[in-house]
């Protein structure tokens, strides 16, 4: 069954697999003894040290290890900005980092920081000027991913870095998707990571600060890790991480990274081909080798989920109805694109062509037959000539407008009613939608956007939300 969602967990190395069993018989002591045991398992912590500071470009002393990805990234966004109280409170992040960033900033602003959000284009790229702009005289820490988790677009890391040294204020990068495929650039001052993103098992994460970082650990701590990372290390897993991830920085990473570059390219180009409305989102140049997503117009991407799952393919997705929130992915909501039936599809190393090729020959029935069950016709907006009625449709507001009721219906619901009745009004005249769905806030502009119609705006309505929309075309 082709697993594609490597954005998650990555499949186990088969480095990690042979370093884990091995370290499981020498490395079960406590590393801090001075018995032969004790001093057997501190050689591979210190072995395991310096392998992983060499694949990330740091000192051994900068670096270490965490019980996750998500313990770095908190450890480190509340480490530095404890040191950092006297410089200001104010934490700069862009609307695109992962939950982890975003939950301790929630943390940091419920005890009296503040922070600021530098927003994302499109394609879910942070211009470097705008962080730059964002930098006050009470900034005392920025936090910007390497690459992004949903879509795959990587931020200028580099550039921000250059800018934050010039203002004397700490870069946190997040590089958990990036860092198997390559050192992150610049002069970054902290760095989180988790191993189970590069093929590493899972219960691993690596914390970098760079020396002269000011830098103060939060909750209570003990003499492991140099006190950054409190308890026992799970020293075979802490192994196995460390040779996975210097094993990726071998020769054949970057011509497997080329392969799988090229498989993306092929979803990118003939999924829209085979697949009517869809959207391919994230930078088309500056992208993670092995990651595309894109989204399905009037799909439940629940649904769609669940018959690639059947059909073999393990994939995953940021639409409201894959998740127990009802919320579309702050991704994708920051970028302002579709998040109805959207896949991201996240390539593992050694995916066989054959399998991308089965992917793109079973993904287009499986989303006729989704939009069949839901009632889409083949031509949806123009499914209707002007003035037709239709049993969605109320009475109109006004002469050339239309009000939809789509209360009480998640979306896709409320945007294929939207499309099926857009041609019963005249060009110029107005759809209104009503809907109490949080995903419609985020579509039915992502809608008009490809579909060549104007999103009016939004009003209150007795309950939900009133959209109007403009016929164009």
């Amino acid at each position: 069954m082709p697993y594609f969602d490597a954005a998650s967990a990555a499949p186990l190395h088969p480095v990690a697999r042979e370093a884990l069993l091995a370290s499981l018989d020498e490395g079960w002591a406590d590393p801090a003894r001075l018995y032969r045991e004790g001093r057997r398992a501190r050689l591979l912590l210190d072995a395991a040290r310096e392998a992983a500071a060499e694949a990330v470009g740091c000192r051994p002393d900068e670096l270490v290890f965490t019980p996750s990805g998500t313990h770095a990234v908190h450890s480190g966004v509340s480490g530095v900005l404890a040191a950092r109280r006297r410089a200001g409170r104010r934490l700069v992040h862009s609307a695109v980092e992962h939950s982890a960033v975003l939950h301790a900033a929630e943390v940091h602003e419920a005890a009296g920081g503040t922070r600021a959000e530098v927003a994302v284009n499109a394609a879910g790229r942070v211009a470097a000027g705008d962080v730059a702009a964002a930098l006050t005289g009470d900034t005392a820490l920025v936090a910007v991913q390497s690459a992004n988790h949903e879509v795959g677009t990587e931020q200028p890391v580099e550039e921000v870095a250059g800018l934050c040294q010039e203002a004397g204020v700490p870069l946190l990068v997040d590089a958990a998707q990036s860092l198997p495929w390559g050192q992150v650039p610049g002069a970054w001052s902290v760095l989180a990571a988790s191993a189970h993103k590069w093929g590493g098992p899972p219960g691993v994460g690596l914390l970098v600060v760079r020396k002269g970082t000011r830098f103060a650990p939060q909750g209570p701590a003990d003499e492991r890790e140099s006190g950054r990372s409190a308890g026992f290390e799970n020293l075979p897993a802490i192994v196995a991480a460390a040779a996975s991830l210097r094993a990726l920085r071998g020769p054949d990473t970057s011509a497997e990274a080329s392969r799988l570059r090229a498989l993306v390219d092929r979803i990118r180009a003939r999924v829209p081909e085979l697949v009517p409305d869809v959207e391919v989102v994230g930078d088309p140049v500056h992208r993670l080798p092995h990651l595309v997503t894109f989204s399905c117009l009037y799909v439940d991407g629940e649904t769609l989920l669940g018959e690639l799952d059947r059909a073999g393919f393990s994939v995953s997705s940021g639409s409201s109805c894959t998740s127990s929130t009802l919320i579309p992915s702050h991704v994708l909501r920051a970028m302002g694109v579709l998040s109805e039936g959207n896949v991201r599809v996240s390539l593992p190393y050694g995916t066989a062509e054959a399998e991308v090729e089965r992917f793109l020959e079973v993904l287009p029935g499986l989303v006729r037959s989704v939009r069949e069950r839901l009632g889409v016709p083949a031509r949806t907006a123009e499914a209707a000539p002007a003035g037709a009625a239709g049993p969605e449709a109320a009475p109109a507001a006004g002469p050339g407008d239309l009000v939809v009721d789509a209360l009480g219906k998640r979306c896709p619901i409320p945007v294929i009613e939207l499309a099926k009745v857009i041609g019963r009004v005249p060009v110029g005249g107005t759809v209104t939608v009503l809907s109490d769905d949080e995903a419609a806030r985020q579509d039915i502009p992502a809608w008009c956007t490809m579909r060549e119609q104007e999103y009016v705006g939004e009003r209150a309505a007795e309950r939900g939300a009133a959209y109007v929309v403009r016929r164009r075309v």
